[in-house]
């Protein structure tokens, strides 16, 4: 058992490093005979199948991983466009919004204004119009305006 243990350690080891050489190579079959294994050309054979699929398959798994990760940055890519015209479109709008703001409170100062005017000059003719008026006196005293 431990010569069979021996055996099949060498040829895997050999497989690993040339397959060629582990094939052709006469002292290994002769220890192979001599062990009586049954370790066979066929399973050499399959063996060196195993590995080309294996490295088939390998070799199609980058290429899905490759695929999928290129697909990923075109996606971030297209998102950050996204962003880009979301971010531009906000400023357009608060900007819109400030000239909106100031071109629409322009004409209620104005009127504003000319309204406090009005109320001066009207307080000015009802101080005057007292002077003469005792009971308007008395009334612009009890609102406050004397």
């Amino acid at each position: 058992m431990k010569t069979l243990m021996m055996l099949f350690s060498v040829m895997l080891f050999g497989l690993l490093i040339n397959p060629t050489v582990a094939v052709s190579s006469k002292p290994l079959i002769a220890v192979a005979n001599a062990a009586d294994s049954s370790f066979t050309q066929a399973d050499r054979d399959r063996i060196t199948r195993l590995e080309i699929k294996l490295d088939e398959g390998l070799k199609a798994i980058n290429q899905r991983i490759d695929d999928s990760l290129k697909a990923i940055n075109q996606r971030f890519d297209d998102n950050r466009g996204l962003m880009y015209v979301l971010l531009s479109g906000m400023f357009v709008l608060v900007g819109f919004i400030l000239w909106d703001r100031r071109t629409t409170l322009a004409p209620v100062v104005r009127t504003t204004k000319e309204l406090e005017d009005r109320t001066e000059k009207l307080v000015l003719v009802m101080k005057e119009r007292a002077e003469k008026d005792p009971e308007l006196k008395e009334a612009l005293r009890h609102v406050g305006l004397l």
